[in-house]
């Protein structure tokens, strides 16, 4: 005869398997059958309340364990399940899905903070059932001191995409980590559950030590059946451009396009509608709301693809996503399995498709540096706390550290609890940094492992979906007999570009402008400059970066100092005849930045514009003492700046504005600091043109 204790577990379980068909039948139809690891999970977290790890594909059901164990709890008459969430799209595709599933759900994030007491208000009423947070809340002080508030009403915690909080996983976020340490911490006897797609057997074990050493681990094999991979290799930057072009033109249904960065999701783009494909372009720097429109017209497929960085993947909700395209490859096997994980998961077939570039491989060591703490970095960062420099912007002036690499570096240093960020901006903790070299290093190697099997995966070396199958460890890697290398078919255009969209790119490429956005404000602390900065107009340059219209051209002109290439030289040409359509007065001369390391390359370019022009090349700028220290904050470099840069004695310039030449530019200071000088000697409008802007 069975003791209470028996028949009331009997009933809970009871209780879990009838929600899980319950939901498994309003996500995925009335003849859907539950997998048994999908059963076996809900029940640890209803009946036995456990922590539980699930590693299963995209597509596999992973949100039907969440939706039907949330729904078996609140029956019972647990609180809510607070789901944590690392993007935003990922975030309003499980709003949705949560409604579908009968639950109702709400979110706090950077989008929609006049919405937060209302949805605290029914988290104190308890009518929410499902309420999702991003990991960045933890930084805002108004969120944080609520958090206690937060676990109290809550019967569950989710952290979906759980690689994240793991420094070896392939997308490690530092405030995602640091919020499910503080879940973990505050919540002891709650059900947890953690889901990933992207995990090898290093970060499934990391993961599941960080929920607690009786973590209940679900794990299945990673093949997508539904995929059919393909590898192009050998394209150039422009057949590339042209290879996407026309298989937009061929592929059926809609898609993703990725890209390594930024600016290539926007040239790209902008290459593709030129082309007459609609498209739109999505990276990180999109406004949330632009990126809702996005995402719902990918989604209702009245855009053929999406040219995107990896700000659009996870969790992105599309079943029938009918293709990815890699434009340059990803570092990891482990990343480019989870982007291409968006397709196929409702078609029989879908198609991922890899094009490697040559830049592919200083694209991923940037990257990799930028997610290793420089011991040298975080002293400065430091130095510059404990002297009162509080804001981004300060700090960034104080250590001379790029805002991107600052950002990361902050939220390492958070996540260790060596920095905090208040109100009014960021604090030292008082809490030592040590810096774990070994750890670092083995990360390091880690990646470069990595990297070795993505140039390997690139050269076709073997069965694709083998290789990735074998980056995540899964137990049983076997050939697909569906990929370029497994059956030597290609998908169209096939191994190259047609010849109409390879010459439509490259007269797209050289007639794009590069727009240079002039400095707003002078570093504090200077002697005799200070607040806005009056001098330096819009600029523009022949190139950006990697640009693939110049490909060619910017090899060369990355080495030795000599005379321009008479390309790039026309090139420049073709930027000032776009560009005076926007000027209010034609130049009346041109001055060179004078170059140390340089200087033919920066003169001829000044005389080929002067000569073409019709202007008078003047000689007004001259450079005396030391190098400014290209690794200097702001203000010590502006300042070297200003004590080399000066005025020709006697010098006299012509009324009407100027044309400022340099070679390259990159923080902008030396184009500032000479416009100012200009200015001083009575140029109207200083115009800078330079040939190349690095990123």
């Amino acid at each position: 005869m069975n003791s209470p204790a028996d028949t009331q577990r009997t009933t809970t379980r009871d209780n879990a398997d009838h929600h899980l068909g319950d939901v498994l039948a309003r996500l995925a139809g009335p003849n859907a059958v539950a997998r048994d690891d999908q059963r076996e999970a809900v029940r640890a977290l209803v009946v036995d309340r456990s922590r539980v790890l699930v590693v299963q594909a995209t597509g596999w059901g992973k949100s039907a364990v969440y939706w039907a164990a949330t729904a078996a709890l609140r029956a019972a008459g647990s609180g809510m399940t607070l789901v944590v969430s690392p993007l935003l799209a990922l975030m309003r595709d499980q709003v949705s899905a949560a409604e579908r599933a009968g639950l109702t759900a709400a979110t706090i994030n950077s989008t929609n903070f006049e919405d937060w007491d209302e949805v605290l208000a029914a988290v104190d009423a308890s009518t929410l059932d499902v309420l999702l947070v991003s990991p960045e809340r933890l930084g805002n002080p108004r969120f944080a001191a609520r958090l206690p508030r937060l676990l109290a009403a809550t019967g569950m915690v989710v952290i979906d995409e759980a690689h994240c909080i793991s420094d070896w996983g392939f997308d490690f976020r530092p405030d995602y980590q640091r919020l499910a340490r503080h879940l973990l911490a505050l919540a002891p006897g709650t059900p947890v559950l953690a889901t990933t797609a992207t995990a090898n057997e290093r970060v499934t074990a990391d993961v599941a030590a960080q929920l607690g050493a009786d973590t209940v681990t679900f794990r299945g094999s990673l093949a997508r059946t539904s995929l059919r991979l393909a590898v192009v290799g050998g394209l150039g930057a422009l057949e590339r451009w042209a290879w996407v072009g026309d298989a937009l033109a061929t592929f059926d249904g809609s898609g993703i396009v990725y890209t390594l960065t930024v600016a290539e999701a926007d040239r790209l783009a902008s290459f593709l509608q030129s082309a007459g494909h609609s498209v739109a372009s999505y990276s990180g720097r999109l406004e949330p709301a632009d990126r809702i429109v996005v995402e719902e017209q990918l989604r209702t497929n009245d855009l053929k693809a999406v040219v995107a960085t990896s700000a659009l993947g996870m969790g992105y909700d599309k079943p029938d996503l009918a293709f990815c395209i890699h434009v340059g490859s990803p570092a990891s096997p482990v990343a480019y399995y989870q982007q291409v994980g968006r397709a196929g998961r409702a078609l029989d077939s879908a198609l991922a498709v890899l094009l490697p570039s040559e830049s592919d491989e200083r694209i991923w060591e940037y990257f990799a540096s930028s997610s290793i703490p420089d011991p040298d970095n975080v002293q400065r960062v430091l130095t510059a706390l404990d002297s009162g420099n509080t804001t981004l912007a300060s700090i960034e002036n104080a250590t001379g550290i790029r805002r991107g690499r600052l950002e990361g570096l902050l939220k390492l240093l958070a996540a260790s609890d060596i920095v905090d960020k208040t109100r009014d901006g960021w604090l030292a903790t008082g809490s030592p940094y040590v810096h774990d070299a070994a750890k670092w290093d083995l990360l390091r190697e880690m990646r470069n492992a990595e990297a070795n099997v993505m140039r390997r995966y690139a050269s076709s070396a073997g069965c694709l979906m083998k290789f990735l199958q074998q980056a995540l460890d899964d137990p049983d890697p076997t050939p697909c007999g569906r990929c370029s290398v497994c059956t030597g078919v290609f998908p169209e255009p096939g191994l190259s570009p047609s010849e109409p969209s390879l010459s439509a790119a490259r007269l797209f490429a050289r007639g794009a402008d590069v727009i240079i956005e002039p400095r707003k404000l002078w570093p504090s602390g200077l002697a005799g400059r200070k607040g806005r900065i009056v001098g330096c107009g819009e600029g523009r340059a022949l190139a950006f970066a990697d640009d693939p219209g110049w490909s060619t051209e910017l090899a060369r002109f990355n080495g030795a100092d000599g005379i321009i290439d008479q390309g790039m030289a026309d090139g420049l040409i073709d930027v000032l005849r776009r560009w005076r359509n926007h000027w209010g007065e034609r130049p009346v001369a041109v001055v060179a930045v004078p170059s140390r390391s340089h200087p033919l390359r920066v003169a001829s370019i000044a005389a080929h514009v002067g000569l073409v022009g019709k202007l008078a090349v003047i000689d007004a700028l001259r450079q005396s003492g030391q190098r400014p220290p290209t690794e200097a904050a702001s203000g010590a470099r502006v300042a070297a700046l200003l004590g080399g840069l000066e005025l020709v004695d006697g010098v006299a310039l012509p009324a009407g504005p100027i044309l400022l030449i340099d070679d390259t530019y990159r923080t902008g200071w030396t184009i500032t600091v000479a416009a100012a000088l200009l200015r001083d000697a009575g140029a109207t409008a200083v115009l800078p043109l330079v040939a190349h802007q690095l990123p």
